[in-house]
């Protein structure tokens, strides 16, 4: 596990590692690149590098030693519905966020044609948070399917938006996370494909976070827009989803 930077998240726990490119969206993968870092670091865990899926049984009691309510981003250095990771493993995965109630565990995906297939397998407790990635349009139907899954609570991860999406069905979506690309060579983020997601956001009354803008140097491009931050995240009370601006 490990501390995170990542805005709408505490911390990291990675059961999986490795993964291997699905769409556009992963053309300059944040986790193939640190992966390669942490190889030649010497670090255990990423010695077969990224393009090997691998499981980490030994990462699964984890949870059960932190002391406070955390939010947990899972695998952000892999895919836990990789076709290369067994249903038992993902089941076992599942077990461990089952009995830790008072965690929250957000699970982010680019395959979930094979969620969908699984679902009904899983034990989706309320603080089990399910996402799936869309950088453009040509990959709009990952909402579609993660629509049909038990999630509890639904959202997407449009990151990093390479185009626009004018026609969101955010039917029975949650949560709605917008970021440019960052990196030595990012593709560009257009402002008005932000304003129209958020647009689209508050009109289906979805809790809207902008994580940032991304670029060559994304801490100096920042993440405020129309002159402030977007910090919103669902929230569970009496058994429905609520938009509750953490910070602005």
């Amino acid at each position: 596990m490990a501390n995170s930077s990542i805005e709408w998240t505490e911390m990291t726990w990675n059961p999986t590692t490795g993964c291997t490119k699905v769409s556009a969206g992963c053309k300059f993968c944040y986790a193939e690149i640190m992966t390669r870092r942490l190889k030649a670091m010497g670090q255990e865990k990423y010695k077969h590098g990224f393009k090997v899926v691998k499981t980490h049984p030994e990462t699964l009691a984890i949870p059960y030693t932190w002391k406070t309510a955390k939010v947990v981003f899972v695998n952000s250095m892999s895919d836990l519905f990789h076709k290369d990771v067994p249903l038992d493993f993902i089941k076992d995965v599942f077990k461990v966020m089952n009995d830790n109630p008072q965690h929250v565990f957000q699970l982010l995906t680019k395959r979930a044609d094979r969620l969908s297939e699984i679902h009904e397998e899983l034990n989706w407790t309320q603080n089990i948070w399910m996402g799936v990635s869309v950088e453009d349009e040509n990959v709009t139907s990952r909402i579609d399917l993660l629509r049909t899954t038990n999630a509890k609570v639904k959202f997407l991860s449009l990151e990093p938006l390479i185009g626009a999406l004018p026609n969101l069905n955010l039917t029975n979506i949650d949560w709605v996370i917008v970021g440019g690309e960052s990196g030595h060579n990012p593709r560009p983020m257009k402002l008005e494909w932000v304003i129209d997601i958020q647009e689209q956001s508050k009109n289906a009354n979805v809790a809207f976070f902008f994580k940032q803008w991304g670029g060559k140097n994304k801490k100096a491009s920042g993440r405020t827009l129309n002159g402030r931050t977007y910090d919103e995240m669902p929230t569970i009370k009496s058994s429905s989803i609520n938009a509750t601006p953490i910070s602005s």
